[in-house]
């Protein structure tokens, strides 16, 4: 390698001789409050070839190991090495003036005090350094209200200055490229991400690891690389679009040389990235923002941003409008600063309106392009009919309420009319069908929105026959559960069975699971939305319009679930349940057949505060009292199992000795975009399960799922793991109750000031390959299961579980201490 010019980077002998006295250098620990210097930055030609630069501070390590000098780096290669901006959109290129700094801009106040400032930048479009200031503030709050506000007075500050960076900005808010459905991965490795900003940074491999050991966070690595860097020559700020589009270009690198091309695109925006962007622009890379903004958040501020936007600023004319504030009514409030009690409640009204409608809007359509193409178009008043339900894009899908009894689905519904459905032991998948022209097209999604069309090709040519049997059939998207059957005589099998069978690219002539489609609903049929109609509606036009039918070998077969109804009495539905037992299924799940309100079975005196309405219509992303679910296992117990993720584990020992146990699950709370420790788990592993987990989850140096200190976003409470486990996995666990802990932190407050909730005689059931980590239950759902629980527990006269029945959790006093001073 060539060496570098003194004219590019500064180096001399003088500071490489200071390196050797490590102990007068800053620490690392100082390196991350420290700011680049941008005093004196002036509008500088790219260079064609960016060159190496040198760090010019160390830590207490040896110089010689922690720091690759531009003598060090040429040994051994013969070869300049080259960066370019290759790759890049022109609007990355294109020179800008350099970015002011955003620090005096307090994101968290008010949002109806805020008032963006004018004139932050005099270039279009957005500086990733706003985005990077706004993931910072967000970062360093867990408290809600704050989060949201920040997201939103960020939303609103770049609609008012480029209205074009907004879906950018949402996308890279969200740590996503696009919808869940459209499979847009970037595929970029932790050791290209690392040697990626080694090379950048002039770090060795052993510096970057000693570093990433003590920080624990690729992104803060190349913060505290980068930040003593210094070039004569400063590059262009970063804008939103352009990293969205790089990221959007890495993702597009397929075939031979796609590494490398990642690797260049990575490594030019790690140089011209500075302060806080390198910090989340490696996040982002590692798919790991580590800030609490989950999409209930993101979609709350969107909501609130506009709606303190007036359409006026889209070039809409829309008189009255009942989501937008108007300019008027906004002036008064940034008159009085919010002080106005009237105008403090017409805009909280609307924040519901809008919250209301664009959350109903997205799991109906999950879309950021269209939903923000329609806001700019139409604003919040058009929106509904301008996003709608459609063929192609897979809605969220409704979601059951666990019970525990017969018994307290009677007293949830009292004497109002369902139907209850073999609930079977499959995968849940959403069919979508529909014309494109002349052409067929069918499309399979998974629970999470994932298209897994590839994975059912028997399934693809089953839905279409029913466009050869009715020629004037143009669309329909059926909910039902894939099963995997005996060929030869239909009767279901495990999920494990399913499981076998391969994910993608399956040959129509080469299946080797053989499975059935029961469908249990319909939510759109000929071009049109059937959500809002009863399920019994519904299912009348399931019934009408796509008859069961079956194939012989190993096509597909399409069946309705089997149902019993209400009205034929408690006792048919008792034998039904059984019916269900015995057929191997997981239960029943009941479903409210009419749009009819609801009074409980309780006395006169609590009528008026149980009465509620519940529509029997389909609820998308919603756990509602309308779909009840009955399982088989523990109906006397938790009366549900949950879906819990691995985030630590211990060392075992006698015959567990060698692997990890017991492990420590966690529930995902989506408020705070985090794992929550809830139990410790020691049961119901195979011996072959405890080899495959240590071969998922191996303790070293380069591991990328298990380690020393905790690197993921996770809450332990008191629980003390010897390792920490990357959230990556589902299992379904079963109980015998839920519990008081004082270790805990699930759902502590809610149902206890000092004490959270726990699974007493947790036992492990399977991976569910079949739901992301955000599926996982939440603390929401403990709680729910709590409080049925307790009512349960009260009307038989029971005792009710708490921490004295924690036997899994061994608590020393030192963990207890711990615990109540957090």
């Amino acid at each position: 390698m060539h060496k570098r010019s003194n004219s590019v980077v500064t180096s001399s002998s003088a500071k490489r001789s200071k390196l050797s006295h490590t102990t007068a250098q800053p620490r690392i620990v100082d390196f991350f409050t420290a700011v680049p210097n941008t005093k004196g930055r002036h509008l500088g030609k790219l260079p064609q070839k960016p060159t190496f630069p040198e760090i010019i501070d160390a830590d207490a390590f040896q110089a010689d190991e922690l720091l690759a000098t531009p003598e060090s780096l040429s040994s051994g290669s013969t070869s300049e090495p080259s960066i370019s901006l290759q790759g890049l959109p022109p609007t990355f290129q294109t020179s800008v003036p350099t970015v002011v700094s955003f620090a005096h801009i307090n994101l968290t106040s008010d949002v109806i005090k805020y008032t963006h400032p004018h004139q932050l930048w005099t270039f279009k479009g957005v500086p990733y350094s706003f985005l990077a200031h706004t993931l910072a503030t967000i970062s360093q709050t867990r408290s809600r209200i704050s989060i949201i506000n920040a997201l939103t007075n960020s939303l609103r500050t770049i609609i008012h200055h480029d209205s074009a960076s907004l879906l950018p900005a949402l996308y890279l808010l969200s740590n996503t490229l696009a919808p869940p459905y459209a499979a847009v991965e970037m595929g970029l490795g932790p050791a290209l991400i690392s040697r990626s900003i080694q090379q950048v940074s002039g770090l060795t491999p052993i510096a970057f690891k000693r570093l990433y050991n003590i920080t624990g966070d690729a992104g803060d690595v190349a913060f505290t690389a980068k930040s003593n860097i210094r070039t004569l020559l400063p590059h262009p700020p970063l804008v939103v679009t352009s990293v969205y589009e790089s990221l959007l270009n890495i993702a597009q690198s397929k075939g031979p040389g796609a590494a490398r091309s990642k690797q260049k695109i990575v490594e030019t925006l790690l140089i011209a990235a500075h302060g806080e962007e390198i910090r989340f622009l490696v996040r982002t890379l590692s798919q790991n923002l580590r800030v609490g903004a989950v999409r209930t958040s993101i979609l709350t501020a969107l909501s609130r941003a506009m709606v303190l936007t007036p359409l006026t600023n889209f070039g809409i004319c829309h008189q009255n409008s009942i989501y937008h504030m108007s300019t008027d009514i906004l002036f008064q409030s940034a008159a009085d600063e919010g002080k106005s009690r009237d105008v403090k409640e017409e805009i909280h009204v609307k924040f519901l309106r809008a919250e209301n409608i664009i959350k109903r809007i997205y799991v109906q359509h999950p879309n950021y392009g269209d939903i923000i193409t329609g806001l700019l178009t139409v604003g919040l008043d058009g929106l509904g009919e301008k996003v709608q339900l459609t063929k192609g894009i897979p809605l969220h899908p409704t979601l059951g309420s666990p019970t525990r009894s017969l018994q307290e689905i009677y007293d949830l519904l009292g004497d109002r009319p369902f139907s209850a459905e073999f609930k079977y032991d499959g995968q849940r998948a959403q069919i979508h069908g529909y014309l494109d022209g002349i052409n067929i097209r069918i499309k399979i999604f998974s629970r999470h929105l994932e298209d897994m069309t590839d994975k059912y090709p028997d399934v693809v040519f089953l839905a279409q026959s029913f466009f050869n049997i009715n020629p004037r059939r143009t669309s329909f998207i059926l909910d039902s559960e894939i099963v995997a059957i005996d060929p030869d005589n239909g009767n279901p099998k495990p999920f494990q069975e399913l499981s076998a069978r391969a994910q993608k690219y399956v040959l129509l002539n080469n299946i080797s699971v053989a499975v059935c489609v029961y469908v249990f609903d319909l939510m759109y049929l000929d071009e049109e939305s059937l959500l809002t109609r009863s399920f019994r509606e519904r299912r009348a036009l399931l019934h009408k319009h796509f008859l069961p039918f079956t194939t012989t070998g190993m096509l597909a077969r399409f069946k309705h679930v089997e149902s019993c109804e209400s009205e034929g009495g408690r006792t048919g539905v008792e034998i039904f349940w059984e019916k269900a037992i015995a057929s191997r299924c997981e239960g029943l799940m009941v479903k409210l057949l009419d749009n009819i309100e609801s009074v409980s079975n309780v006395n006169a005196e609590q009528v008026k505060s149980r009465r509620k309405r519940l529509i029997a219509s389909y609820e998308p992303d919603k756990r509602t009292s309308a779909w009840l679910k009955l399982k088989r296992d523990y109906v006397d117990g938790l009366g549900d199992t949950l879906d819990l993720v691995p985030i630590g584990a211990w060392h075992g020992n006698g015959r567990k000795a060698g692997w990890w146990s017991p492990i420590l699950l966690g529930l995902w709370d989506q408020d705070t975009g985090r794992f929550v420790g809830v139990c410790k788990c020691i049961s119901g592993f195979p011996n072959a399960f405890y080899k495959s987990l240590a071969e998922r989850y191996q303790l070293s140096v380069d591991s990328e799922t298990c380690s020393a200190q905790p690197l993921w976003e996770c809450d332990f409470g008191g629980f003390k793991p010897e390792v920490y486990l990357k959230p990556q996995e589902v299992w379904e666990i079963r109980g015998a109750d839920i519990t008081l802990s004082p270790v805990s932190l699930a759902a502590k407050g809610v149902v206890s000031p000092v004490r959270g909730l726990s699974i007493r005689f947790p036992r492990f059931l399977r991976v569910r390959e079949d739901k992301s980590i955000e599926q996982a239950t939440t603390p929401r759902n403990l709680v729910s299961m709590w409080t049925a629980q307790q009512m349960d527990a009260t009307a038989k006269g029971r005792h009710r579980a708490d921490d004295g029945d924690l036997v899994d959790i061994v608590v020393d006093d030192s963990e207890v201490s711990e615990q109540g001073e957090e």
